[in-house]
This record gives C-alpha cells, structure tokens and sequence, in this order.
C-alpha cells in the first residue's frame, strides 16, 4: 500500500503544476528516454540535429524568461530523478537544451575536459548568458571547456 500512496502523492503534485510545467515535465519525461538511445546508436551531433527537427510546440512558463529558464531547470531534475539509467551529464544538457529552445531561449551546450590524478574525464553543461545552469559555477575551474559550443561548431560544419 505504501507505493500506492508514493503514487497518489506524485499523481496531485504534479496536477498542482501549472499547465505550461506540466508540459514540460512530459516533454522532459519522453524525451530522455529518446536522448539516450540517440546519443547511444548515432552520437551527439545525429542526436542534436534530431532534437532541432522535432515539432516541439511551445508553451512558455509564465513570468520572465528567467523564471522560464530557472523553472526548465527545476523539471529537468525531476525528469532525470525518474529515469537516472537513462542519463548522464551529456543526455541532461542536451534535454535541458531542446526544451529551453522550444520555449524560444537560446542557450549554449558547453563541453570540457579535466583531469583527476592520471584520469582523463570529460563534462557537459548549458549556459545560457554566460550562466551556468545546470551544474556549479566552478564547472570552469573543474573542466577547461572549448573555445566554442558544441552548437557553434556543429553551424561551422553545414
């Protein structure tokens, strides 16, 4: 009985979102999923493209576009809370990304690279404005990012 009162619980938060959240909650839902097979079968910039094809309608959260971009951020982590096997850093930017450009906010997917004692790893997040967005301000510090965005190069190549 308990997962179903887990259940009931998550069913009224989620009537209790407005329908412009709600929107993007489903969106973000469907979408992972989709992200991570992409990226996995045919790479970041099959996947990009991809996502820049979807007929995505907009439905813009009320408020400023920051309190948009703030409240895309927000269901992007619920989203990712519900599908963790689907995601990594890479799959969440690219989510974050698609569904910031639908609702019309321009934002900039950020890759860099670090190293931990002899261990080459590498990272991605969203700017948008020059804002980091879904990771800490000290992404910079922890990853040297290329000079330009992935979406910047991706433009140099068509």
């Amino acid at each position: 009985m308990t997962w179903l009162k887990l259940l009931r619980r998550k069913y009224s938060t989620i009537l209790t979102l407005s329908s412009g959240d709600r929107w993007l909650l489903v969106h973000a839902l469907w979408l992972l999923p989709v992200i991570a097979i992409a990226v996995s079968l045919k790479g970041m910039q099959f996947t990009q493209a991809m996502l820049l094809r979807l007929p995505l309608k907009s439905c813009a959260v009320a408020g400023t576009v920051e309190s948009q971009v703030w409240a895309t951020v927000r269901l992007v982590r619920v989203a990712v809370r519900y599908h963790r096997r689907w995601t990594n850093c890479l799959k969440q930017s690219l989510l974050l990304w698609i569904l910031l450009r639908s609702q019309g906010i321009l934002s900039e997917i950020r890759i860099g690279v670090g190293r931990e004692s002899t261990i080459f790893t590498a990272h991605a997040w969203v700017e948008y404005q020059g804002i980091v967005l879904n990771d800490t301000e000290d992404v910079h510090q922890r990853y040297q990012a290329f000079d330009r965005s992935f979406e910047q190069s991706m433009q140099e190549k068509l």
